[in-house]
């Protein structure tokens, strides 16, 4: 009798193929649904991941030449005719939007009146921020994505693994068998569905926080130039403010 139920234990084992794509093969159809919903946040978590770093990498290779050239001492008005001949990028549009207030507020002339002028300043800062909100918006997308990935895949795959026990112990209750070789397999398929969700959950965790602080120190970056260039526009109007008492001196 023990020779006969280590046979039907060794022929189960030989009927259960325990690599991945056997596993998924011999799962339940709600495990299976588990197990692609999974496969499918991770493949579409890594084209985000991948997509996020190069887009990063770009944009501060970018910034880096633009900046090289603000501060070369080339006039602001060369550089923003060429900027908006350029690719789009954030920090081009953030330029531009400041530029394109200040030409506006400048059209009649620099305001005399010191009121004036701040409120000019506040508007081509008011502008710049907006061009930053709207850029690091766009940039942020998929962001949501990867957070919703990284906290509830390992729930889904939880999930995958508590029904497949659940069908795997109906079984063995249906069978009669309470042997390992028969027990095994099916524990291994809902497990199997666990792994799956730490797969997804992990690189997309990580990534998270990692695509955050770049994102995050972009924005700063932005943020940075942004007073630089009221700055600018500062000396700009002191500059025009002594020019004009000068003048009335004289």
């Amino acid at each position: 009798m023990t020779m006969e139920v280590v046979a039907e234990g060794l022929g189960a084992v030989a009927t259960h193929d325990i690599s991945a794509i056997g596993l998924f093969m011999q799962a339940d159809i709600m495990v299976k649904f588990v197990m692609l919903l999974l496969l499918g946040c991770s493949f579409w978590s890594w084209t985000i991941i991948i997509h996020k770093r190069s887009l990063l990498a770009g944009l501060n290779h970018r910034a880096n030449k633009f900046e090289d050239s603000f501060w070369s001492g080339e006039p602001l008005d060369k550089i923003y005719a060429r900027v908006k001949k350029s690719k789009e990028d954030p920090m081009l549009r953030t330029f531009s939007a400041g530029m394109d207030e200040w030409k506006a507020g400048v059209i009649g002339g620099v305001p005399s009146s010191k009121t004036l002028q701040a409120s000019l300043k506040q508007r081509v800062e008011r502008s710049m921020s907006v061009a930053i909100g709207r850029e690091m918006n766009q940039l942020e997308r998929g962001m949501t994505f990867l957070a919703s990935v990284a906290s509830t895949a390992p729930f889904i795959g939880l999930l995958g693994t508590v029904w497949g026990i659940m069908n795997s112990f109906t079984a063995i209750a249906s069978s009669n068998n309470t042997s390992l070789a028969v027990v095994a397999p099916g524990i291994a398929e809902a497990l199997f569905a666990t792994a799956i969700g730490l797969v997804a959950a992990i690189p997309a965790s990580i990534a998270f926080n990692v695509l955050s602080s770049g994102l995050n120190s972009y924005a700063d970056r932005l943020e940075a130039f942004t007073d630089e260039f009221s700055a600018i526009l500062s000396r700009h109007l002191d500059s025009h403010e002594v020019s004009i008492q000068n003048s009335k001196k004289k």
